[in-house]
């Protein structure tokens, strides 16, 4: 499963209808008000339209920005963030976006892209809770059987 092409997204939002993207429902508009696992609230949209600049987005929908001073800065480096495409989850942050965020790199992957080696794999989000999470022969999730003990293995028994 792990070396298997990598799955559509998982999130709640890779099932809606391509026309919620352009015509929002009311019930899209209620979870952006109300909820913060649903991509982003109302409150991040303020704060982009008025305080970031829309630098890239990656593979998964993610959109990535950074703040146009240090006016609120913590350690007199813009902020950066991300906002999620459907369920945020910080493992559907890409290593190369990963760095940019917490300032390893100062170019973001749409300028300076990472090289990749050829030996590395695609990366995947962390599936664990998912339908696509790895069970090994013998989970509970899988049934719970498992090849009986071989070899030399004697279970104790008290006497």
């Amino acid at each position: 499963m792990l070396d298997a092409p990598p799955a559509p997204a998982y999130s709640p939002a890779a099932f809606t209808s391509p026309l919620s993207k352009s015509t929002p429902s009311p019930v899209s508009i209620l979870k952006t008000i109300f909820t913060w696992w649903n991509g982003a609230t109302i409150g991040i949209h303020f704060t982009v339209a008025k305080r970031g600049v829309f630098v890239g987005q990656d593979e998964f929908g993610n959109k990535y920005y950074e703040a146009k001073d240090t006016k609120d800065s913590y350690d007199g480096r813009k902020r950066r963030w991300v906002i999620f495409n459907g369920y945020a989850d910080a493992s559907k942050v890409t290593p190369d976006w990963h760095g940019w965020l917490h300032h390893t790199f100062d170019e973001p992957p749409t300028v300076a892209p990472l090289p990749r080696k050829k030996f590395e794999k695609e990366y995947i989000p962390n599936l664990s809770g998912t339908i696509h999470a790895y069970r090994p022969k013998g989970s509970l999730a899988r049934g719970g059987e498992r090849q009986r003990a071989t070899g030399d293995y004697e279970a104790w028994t008290p006497e």
